[in-house]
């Protein structure tokens, strides 16, 4: 789907009828590029396209809490606001982009980046890396995917869980602190999940108090034990309540044991706000000609279409972006064209809560009570049968008609972990879903979370697999921009189905895995529950309750 035409205010002055765009309302108000190495890539030069330039720098924003685009952001109403009332907040970028843009083909890829670092590598054959523009090896240039065909790529920094690393090039955000009308800090119930953290941990949100009879710390060695408090003589905290340690001073937590932290908290940061950080760089890049100071935008006047890539994290960022409706820009333009969305499946990511944690992500034994797959999972309307709420994760986008189409692939490890049985079935597991017209869903068998992973087994009892993606999302990829920008459409979905016996209960008789001598079959997957935070959790976002109580499963 194309973005709607602008829609212009016409003036008749003297005979002459002069069109002036209407304001577009962009929130990036300042870019300072810090680094810019021109040509970059050792001075190579692609064929047809010529050489490539890249710009490192920060972007300054701020939000409208005003605006309904942006009303759905958890504690913005609570942000410190600047003298136009407006809500700051910044973010690193890092662009490469052919230095002569006419030879370019007018299109940009968009990566939001994993926990702040760049996995462009899979998809333009192994030229990546944190800084990729610093690639300087002649034959992985000339065999790269994204440079010989003119697209400019754009990252930047949404993840306020992200490491800053300035000499590596990690990305991340700065984001406002949400604070009470009267200027005072905001307390409440935060959580942690805790493992292998040597001699201290460091906390996401600072503790409200040091009183250790407000918090509790418990310990066990496997997820199914019961968990043993630790007492308050077996703990303290340190570094003025942001961290905490065990007794004796220097004791390890115990490696790959788990312990877990409940207090609380102080200064939540508003997450949500990395949401509209992507939405309107990508805007700004798209729409506008230069910043409220008068540096132009590098890519102006050149961006027809965005795509995105991604890998794990980010895609389920994605999958909240588009569902929380950020696919519209401020100036109620299209955003995103297409994405390709690879091992996100059926979750989201706990970001657009108070004390939410985005770098969190549920594993089969790890991370089980922090949100992040909620419903609706489905890309076409289904209802919960638990809330009998009825949501599609597309109907924002096709009320304001700016839907992105989308590849979403994922692995086999997906359907353990990631919700992926319930993109493609209704929650109650009785039906197989339609494709919704904007998406193809493919399944890739065998496969794991990652690609190319050597044969080697690490910490599990089996070889890891070493089947690789790549030039299936290759291929893939291709297909989208076809179907973004031809009409053409992509090859059907392909997924296990209850119609057809491929989508089976996960145990080892509905599965048919053989009994092998030495081989351990558990069978266990990761269920996805209906979380209780309290009563007005899933209307405000805020929790009363953490870490939360089970509901019934879906």
């Amino acid at each position: 789907m194309t973005p709607k035409p602008a829609v212009f205010a016409c003036i008749l002055v003297s005979a002459i009828a002069i069109c002036a765009a209407a304001p577009a309302g962009a929130s990036v108000k300042k870019i300072q590029i810090t680094a810019k190495e021109s040509p970059a890539f050792g001075g190579y030069s692609w064929p047809g396209v010529g050489q490539y330039e890249k710009i490192v720098g920060k972007a300054f924003g701020e939000l409208d809490p005003k605006d309904p685009k942006n009303a759905v952001l958890v504690d913005l109403q609570l942000a410190p606001r600047n003298a136009r009332g407006r809500v700051e907040y910044s973010f690193d970028f890092y662009i490469l982009k052919p230095i002569d843009l006419s030879k370019g083909n007018h299109k940009m890829l968009y990566e939001p980046p994993n926990r702040g670092r760049k996995t462009i590598s899979n998809l333009n054959r192994g030229v990546g890396g944190n800084d990729p523009g610093s690639v300087t090896d002649a034959s992985l240039l000339a065999n790269s995917f994204l440079m010989p065909q003119g697209y400019s790529i754009s990252f930047s920094g949404w993840d306020m869980s992200a490491g800053t690393d300035t000499a590596d090039l990690n990305m991340t955000i700065a984001l406002p602190v949400a604070r009470n009308p009267d200027g005072s800090s905001i307390t409440g119930p935060s959580y942690e999940y805790i493992v292998s953290a040597g001699t201290s941990y460091e906390l996401t949100y600072p503790a409200a108090t040091i009183d250790r009879s407000k918090a509790t710390l418990t310990h066990r060695v496997h997820l199914n034990d019961t968990p043993q408090v630790v007492p308050a003589s077996g703990w303290q905290y340190v570094a003025d309540g942001t961290a905490i340690a065990l007794l004796p001073a220097g004791t390890r937590f115990v490696a790959n044991d788990i312990y877990e932290f409940s207090y609380t908290a102080k200064d939540p940061t508003i997450n949500g706000v990395g949401f509209a950080a992507v939405r309107d760089w990508n805007a700004w890049l798209r729409y506008e000609t230069r910043d409220e100071a008068g540096t132009a935008n590098p890519l102006a006047g050149d961006i027809t279409r965005i795509y995105t890539e991604v890998q794990s994290q980010p895609g389920r960022f994605l999958n909240d972006f588009r569902y929380l409706g950020f696919n519209q820009a401020e100036n109620g333009k299209q955003v995103f064209d297409g994405m390709m969305q690879w091992i996100a499946a059926g979750d989201g990511i706990s970001m657009n809560y108070r004390w939410s944690q985005p770098g969190r992500t549920e594993r089969n034994r790890q991370d089980h009570l922090f949100i992040e797959g909620r419903f609706p999972f489905a890309n076409v309307v289904t209802t919960d049968p638990i809330t009998r709420m009825t949501d599609s994760r597309y109907a924002k986008c096709t009320a304001t008609r700016t839907c992105p189409f989308a590849m979403e692939i994922f692995s086999a490890n997906e359907y353990w972990v990631k919700a992926a049985s319930l993109m493609t079935t209704d929650p109650a597991g009785t039906k197989d879903l339609p494709d919704s017209p904007f998406t193809r869903i493919y399944f890739m068998s065998s496969m794991q979370h990652g690609t190319g992973n050597s044969a080697t087994m690490g910490a599990c009892q089996q070889l890891l697999n070493p089947l690789d993606s790549q030039a299936v999302q290759r291929a893939l990829f291709t297909a989208l921009d076809k179907w973004v920008t031809a009409g053409t459409l992509p090859p059907a979905s392909q997924v296990p189905k209850l119609s057809d016996g491929t989508l089976v209960r996960p145990d080892q008789i509905s599965t048919g895995f053989p009994h092998i001598p030495g081989v351990t079959y558990s069978g266990f997957k990761t269920t996805r529950y209906l979380l209780n935070y309290g009563p007005h959790f899933y209307t405000t976002g805020i929790p009363t309750i953490n870490p939360p109580t089970f509901a019934p499963p879906y």
